[in-house]
């Protein structure tokens, strides 16, 4: 297997070299070069980081350090004109006509968005003001003032943007509604490669992408991106750029100090450190390599909420006793407890209390996922690239990025990840007309675990659920009679039952712990090493290469009256069976999870997907309306074909002011996890929607819906308590069983429509952006759990007797990646408005709104749209109000609102916090020091149910920069 690799890899890198050496001998060797220098400074003559400088009319460019200095080697004899450009300021035009002394140069403060260009929304450079769909861009030197611990949290500020926390080292952003941790409908690239972990089923955040020395900009896309991009584009993008080595060559570091848990309530005050350097190289203005490395560590946020999302009003609980509701409910599931899960759940029948035999509900003990989890948790990052310029206009580069990263993730159950590392390597070629590159990456898990296994089997090793269950019935019983109350009664129960199990905090756990968490076979009892318990594992072992390839061409030059842009793409994921979680579908269902005499567990998995797209534009009556057409083919051999058109007009009624609308379809093939899965998780085996995995197991076409089973079940123990029989109580409720009849998964589907308005106002000091959007999901893919009968097809009489809860034994649990029946149609607005005062102050903010219309029949499984109401940000700031000392302070506020997953349903509360900074500047040492806060106040919150309680963090960040140029 490695051999196969590093071919693969010596291929990509003699393909590097062979089209290096035809460049050199087609174009030969630039003469004539010139190095202009200077320095740029704003108003209040404050050193200017970030400003680009480039030769008008070229693709030549760089951009100012720290200091606002800045060195540009120009092949063009004298004279030639530089243009000097920065979000904020006025652009500038001058002449070069000697290099006799350094430029100093200083721009004027004019507008956030006038000058602004964005190539995401188009797949090509415009004016952000003329973009056809809404779109934010972060370029350097907003990120740099923004008061957030990293330029990846200050996305939570972008209007219409939500980013959740899973872990202090993983982030997710969303942008108009249905939000989850995993987020496989948002898509995020770095330089144009997607960053999906393809196995988890999620881009990773920021964990291998760019290090604060090396982010240029940002730009997101809310709302669907598939007519250009493609699949998973469909609720949002963003694109992160990185620094060209041209540009932005010498030396730079970065050292940030932080501190979290201040308040000791979690865990003690803890030490954040993050570490980064960059050093890039030109050679003749043809050559350029940069090097970046950083390296992350912190004591991670906690997730510990004590909500019980089974409450006694619940048919899963005990509804007929209203005493036992509150703390002391025996049904309880915690978000952050696990082990007490539906499956679980321990039927107690013929208890005699209160004049007959009754039947009670209960759940095992469970265990706190802050005794599962490792505290520390830490990410370590870096990328090599190499780039040539073959002409000022044609640009050759390879790129190779690792990133190894710990946290917690969240699928359908809490994840710890340990040492999980992705690469990427890309080739790319870049010209006047044509963007080429293909990109291949890899994905392995390391130690990684499943923290819901994990809990089951350490529930396990002490008791199977029914000899759990049987002491605590004899325990409840000696009790009853003696007396006690039936609350005291089942907490003496409980106490008896767990009497040997491992504990939090004991060696015997810790042994145990290490065992489980090194045993990848989740479905049966094994062995294990000498001496030690029998158990299953939780080990999560998923590897998987993703191969990419995609060509750009822009054809204007040869058509002429109009813009003309097509593109085509091919991408084929690899995934290496483990025998857990994908397996290999050609061998039996029962021998999937078996390893071959090999090792291994049979051939790889393929999933694939290509198609191509045309995008055409024309403006009219002098550019005051311009009108975008594109559509878009894909395919995927497990589906239909795909076409996804996107129209779009863009008018300009006066100077300065724009109104877009678009229309456009969107779609998300399922994910490899959808689609492919096929793990055994809890006694409820998650299974991918494609026809060829039920074969032989029945989940579409012969099971009943868990939620109906629950409900069946809470009458026939009322029922029976008051003296029928069993049988006879299951027949007759038979009616209260739903007959799932799932279809095969599709691709979901997205219909979007989007107005919006920009202006600049007031010379160009004011601008507000404001959007309104609708959109339609068609075939919204989600998880359901059904049981399937082992005595005959559903309908049946010995079917319905088989999902009585005593008969658990006879049902086979699956929880179904399939497609809603409902159509969802959600919608929303955003304002977003700056001001910038003539003496440098700034203020800025937005306001969100997102909901969702409501359908009158019930759907098969929870949408989860996850999304508050309202939300806002506002901000001030001032780059340099005293002798180098800027500051910038924001106030966020989000609605509470109801979150909904296969994890944990209840209710967010709302929350406010306020994030600050104060930037001081030696521009004589080239030296920035960051001093900030988030969560300044500490007002502890949570952004999900069962997700973390974040609280504040305070650091204290360095930079120095342009060293070793």
């Amino acid at each position: 297997m490695k051999m196969v690799e590093y071919q693969k890899k010596g291929r990509v890198i003699a393909a590097l070299w062979m089209l290096l050496w035809m460049g050199t001998s087609v174009y030969g060797q630039l003469n004539g070069n010139v190095l202009v220098s200077g320095r740029i400074v704003g108003e209040r003559q404050e050193p200017l980081s970030g400003v680009s400088v480039f030769l008008k009319g070229a693709s030549q460019g760089v951009s100012t350090d720290s200091s606002g200095q800045f060195k540009l080697v120009v092949n063009r004899n004298f004279p030639f004109r530089l243009v000097f450009t920065s979000i904020g300021y006025a652009p500038q035009e001058i002449e070069i006509k000697s290099t006799s002394s350094p430029l100093a140069i200083q721009l004027v403060s004019q507008t956030l968005l006038s000058n602004e260009v964005v190539v995401t929304a188009s797949r090509s450079s415009e004016r952000l003001l003329q973009s056809p769909v809404t779109i934010e861009k972060l370029d350097i030197r907003s990120l740099k003032e923004s008061p957030a611990p990293t330029f990846y949290d200050a996305l939570a500020n972008v209007k219409g943007v939500q980013l959740l926390t899973s872990s202090i080292t993983f982030k997710v952003p969303n942008t108009r509604g249905f939000n989850i941790p995993n987020n496989f409908r948002f898509k995020q690239m770095v330089d144009g490669v997607d960053m999906q972990a393809a196995t988890l089923g999620v881009p990773l955040g920021n964990a291998i992408g760019p290090t604060e020395l090396d982010i240029q900009s940002v730009e997101i896309t809310p709302g669907a991106s598939s007519a250009l991009y493609g699949m998973n584009a469909i609720n949002g993008m963003a694109n992160l750029i990185t620094r060209s080595p041209f540009a932005n060559p010498g030396l730079s570091v970065y050292q940030k100090i932080g501190v979290n848990h201040v308040d000791g309530i979690d865990r003690a005050p803890s030490l954040l450190t993050e570490t980064a350097l960059r050093y890039a190289k030109v050679w003749n203005n043809r050559w350029a390599f940069k090097v970046n490395v950083s390296y992350f560590r912190a004591t991670d946020w906690v997730s510990n909420s004590r909500v019980d999302q089974n409450p006694n009003t619940f048919n899963t609980a005990n509804p007929q006793y209203p005493q036992l509701a509150g703390g002391n409910n025996p049904a309880a599931d915690l978000w952050n407890r696990y082990g007490d899960e539906n499956n679980n759940a321990v039927t107690i029948s013929n208890v005699p209390f209160q004049g007959g035999n009754r039947t009670f509900l209960v759940r095992r003990t469970g265990y706190w996922e802050r005794d599962l989890v490792n505290p520390i948790a830490d990410n370590l990052k870096a990328d090599v690239a190499l780039h040539y310029r073959i002409t000022p206009r044609d640009e050759i580069s390879y790129s190779y990025r690792i990133g190894k990263m710990d946290g917690i993730f969240q699928r359908g159950n809490k994840i710890q990840l340990d040492d999980v590392v992705v690469q990427n390597h890309k080739l790319e070629y870049k010209g006047r007309d044509v963007v080429a590159r293909v990109y291949y990456s890899s994905e392995g898990t390391g130690n990684s675990y499943n923290l819901k296994p994990l809990a089951d089997n350490l529930q396990l090793t002490h008791l199977s659920n029914g000899a759990w269950g049987t002491r605590f019935r004899n325990q409840l019983i000696q009790s009853l009679q003696a007396g006690l109350p039936l609350e005291q009664a089942m907490q003496q129960a409980r106490a008896t039952a767990d009497v040997g199990r491992v504990e939090p905090g004991t060696p015997a756990f810790d042994r145990l712990l290490d065992t489980i968490r090194s045993i990848n076979n989740w479905d049966h009892v094994n062995a294990g090493v000498a001496g030690a318990p029998r158990t299953g594992g939780a080990f999560l072992r998923q590897q998987s290469r993703m191969y990419h390839g995609e060509l750009q061409w822009d054809l204007t030059r040869y058509v002429r009256w109009v813009n003309l842009l097509v593109g085509l793409d091919y991408r084929l994921f690899d995934i290496i069976p483990d025998g857990n979680n994908f397996v290999d579908f050609s061998r039996p269902v029962t021998e999937r999870n078996q390893p071959l005499s090999d090792g291994s567990f049979g051939r790889l998995v393929q999933y694939r997907k290509y198609g191509g797209f045309v995008q055409a534009s024309r403006s009219f009556w002098d550019d005051k309306l311009k009108l975008t057409g594109s559509i878009r083919i894909d395919r995927n051999p497990f589906f239909p074909t795909r076409f996804n058109p996107r129209i779009a007009a863009v008018y300009s009624p006066i100077k300065s002011h724009f109104l877009r609308v678009s229309y456009q379809n969107g779609f998300r093939f399922p994910s490899l996890f959808e689609a492919l899965s096929f793990v055994n998780n809890g006694n409820v085996r998650r299974v991918g929607g494609l026809p060829f995995i039920n074969e032989g197991l029945g989940y579409l076409e012969n099971s009943y819906s868990l939620a109906s089973v629950n409900a069946f079940n809470a009458v026939v123990n009322r029922d029976v308590s008051n003296g029928s029989s069993v049988n006879d109580a299951a027949l007759r409720n038979r009616n209260l069983l739903q007959i799932t009849r799932l279809d095969p998964t599709r691709p979901e589907r997205i219909r979007s429509f989007e107005i919006g308005y920009k202006m600049a106002l007031l010379e160009s000091r004011l601008n507000i952006d404001v959007d309104f959007y609708s959109n339609e999901y068609d075939g919204f893919l989600g998880q359901v759990e059904v049981a399937v009968p082992s005595s005959g097809t559903v309908g049946s009489d010995a079917s319905v007797i088989d999902m009585v809860q005593a008969n658990r034994s006879r049902q086979t649990r699956y929880r179904v990646f399939t497609n809603a029946k409902n159509t969802y149609r959600n919608y929303g607005a955003a304002i977003g408005a700056s001001y910038r005062f003539r003496k440098g102050w700034s203020v800025s903010g937005n306001f969100n709104f997102n909901d969702i219309r409501s359908n009158r029949a019930a759907d098969i499984f929870l949408t989860a749209f996850n999304t508050a109401r309202f939300n806002s940000n506002l901000s001030v700031g001032h780059p340099n109000v005293y002798r180098q000392i800027g500051f910038n302070v924001v106030w966020r506020w989000q609605d509470a609102f109801l979150w909904e997953s296969p994890l944990a349903v209840g209710s967010v509360p709302a929350y406010h916090t306020v994030d600050a900074q104060i930037t001081c500047r030696v521009p004589k040492y080239k030296t920035t020091i960051k001093l900030g806060a988030t969560n300044l106040l500490n007002h502890r919150f949570i952004q999900f149910a069962a997700g973390p309680t974040i609280g504040g963090l305070y650091y204290v960040a360095i930079t120095l920069e342009g060293l070793l140029p």
